[in-house]
């Protein structure tokens, strides 16, 4: 089916499409997702606003008799029609509407250019131009199952997160056009995690482009310095002519790591043209995008109220994920926990800042847990707080960490803790108890605080007798007995 070129779309042919929309109601029911009387001849615009309210009011579409009757028009029949002349009709139906709105856009845009009101302006626009009728009908799920399940397989990329225990509970790993988020406390290593995706990523033979809205594209680059060569990040310096010769080795056998600053306060579009730039200057397209992080981040033309965290945080997760659907790739970033997730070991929706807003567009998000003793022992946890495209939720999984070198890696299966499933209230703190140490050793997050000094009464502040302290011991034994033997899983 030929589209006309530069065509006039005068007065004869609008009667037309009217005309053609009044001999089948079936026709007009298609056409009606997009029908505006605004954009008509004035002539016509009487005509096409009364057929629309007629059918919308009475459910059914007017004859030729009543419209005539009713707006003075003129309109006849076009005589018997075949079912390819009303598949022109759709096809130029479509076209007429999507350039008269475009070109009402535009003359509504002047105005507004001239205050400075840029934002609008680009809504206007967007919203002509992607005007359309349904043509893609879905999928038959029963039609060819094989085919539907490669498409997603293939299609969708699965990209291995390069932590094998993490892909297993995502059913294979992230895919293309998801959102996953890391959300974690000030400090507790979102942009860490960034980084070290973003190397398996780079080593994996992907594009990646990190955009830090928060630190530089120097310290960035220097903590991925110490993660693909293994080098301490205090000997990088020492150890310049090393770092150069294996950064530029391993470069030549992976793929891109591209690292770019933007100023905090940027909004979806200010990714959107960073990337468009990247593509064509680079002459690569994106399958990796970082963005650290998306509390950093604005809505594009919402004028939001800083306090309003929740509306702010929907509008920036939705465009970014629009964005990552647009462009087709994975894409991560980080969130901030709220001031409730402090004390906490165990996190959940009411720990996000800003509210559900950010999970309920989110694919995965991904709470990260971490003490400084854990730190010291070199071991991180995420936590799976939601994961749309497999059952991860509520699943915990311990991950390495090299304080030296910044890597987090996975080690596999076997050094996966009670943590790494659904555990009861019972045996979790039972775990807590048997992680800490009688002699002085490390104890598990938040217990510190609960434990008394050796040898002193917290409630009297004076030295506690020796029977005293067997007489807790076996308390804290009996304890430790009854606690073992709850299998209630939450």
């Amino acid at each position: 089916m030929t589209t006309r070129q530069n065509a006039d779309y005068g007065y004869d042919i609008q009667k037309l499409y009217l005309e053609m929309m009044l001999s089948d109601a079936e026709t007009f029911v298609r056409c009606q997702s997009i029908f505006d009387h605004e954009l008509f001849d004035r002539k016509l615009q009487t005509s096409a606003k009364f057929v629309n309210d007629y059918v919308v009011e009475h459910n059914v579409l007017p004859t030729l008799e009543i419209v005539n009757a009713a707006t003075g028009s003129a309109f006849s029949a076009p005589g018997e029609l075949k079912d390819e002349h009303y598949d022109w009709l759709l096809q130029d139906f479509e076209t007429f509407i999507r350039h008269k709105g475009l070109e009402k856009a535009i003359l509504q845009s002047a105005d507004l250019l001239e205050k400075g009101e840029y934002g609008p302006v680009e809504e206007l626009v967007k919203k002509a131009v992607q005007v359309g009728l349904t043509k893609d009908m879905g999928t038959d799920y029963f039609a060819d199952p094989r085919s539907r399940l490669m498409k997603i397989k293939d299609k969708n990329g699965q990209m291995k997160t390069g932590w094998d225990t993490v892909d297993k509970k995502l059913f294979g790993g992230m895919n293309r056009g998801e959102l996953n988020i890391f959300a974690g406390g000030s400090g507790a290593g979102k942009s860490l995690f960034l980084a070290n995706l973003g190397v398996n990523w780079a080593l994996q033979g992907m594009n990646v482009v990190y955009l830090t809205l928060e630190l530089s594209e120097e310290l960035v680059s220097m903590r991925v310095d110490s993660m693909i060569t293994e080098i301490p990040a205090r000997d990088v310096f020492r150890q310049i002519d090393e770092v150069e010769m294996r950064v530029r080795v391993i470069g030549k056998k992976s793929g891109t790591y591209q690292v770019k600053y933007m100023p905090s306060g940027k909004t979806a579009n200010d990714v959107r043209s960073y990337l468009k730039e990247y593509e064509i200057k680079l002459g690569r397209k994106v399958d990796i995008l970082l963005v650290d992080y998306l509390d950093l981040l604005m809505p594009i033309s919402k004028k939001i109220s800083a306090e309003n965290l929740f509306i702010k945080d929907k509008y920036v997760s939705e465009e970014l994920r629009n964005l990552a659907v647009e462009k087709q790739c994975v894409l991560v970033t980080a969130a901030q926990l709220n001031r409730g997730a402090v004390e906490e070991v165990e996190f959940d929706h009411s720990h996000i800042s800003g509210g559900l807003s950010k999970i309920q567009t989110a694919d995965n998000v991904f709470g990260i847990f971490t003490s400084r003793a854990m730190r010291e022992r070199g071991k991180y946890q995420i936590q799976l707080m939601k994961t749309r495209s497999s059952s991860g939720v509520g699943q915990k999984i311990d991950l390495d960490f090299d304080i030296d070198t910044l890597r987090i890696t996975d080690p596999g299966e076997e050094g996966q803790s009670e943590s790494g499933a659904p555990v009861s209230k019972g045996s979790s703190i039972l775990a807590g108890l048997q992680r800490t140490s009688n002699t002085g050793g490390t104890s598990a997050p938040g217990w510190e605080r609960a434990q008394p000094k050796p040898g002193i009464d917290p409630l009297a502040g004076i030295a506690a007798p020796k029977t005293q302290a067997q007489v807790e011991s076996s308390k804290l034994r009996q304890l430790i007995n009854n606690l073992g033997t709850d299998d209630d899983v939450i």
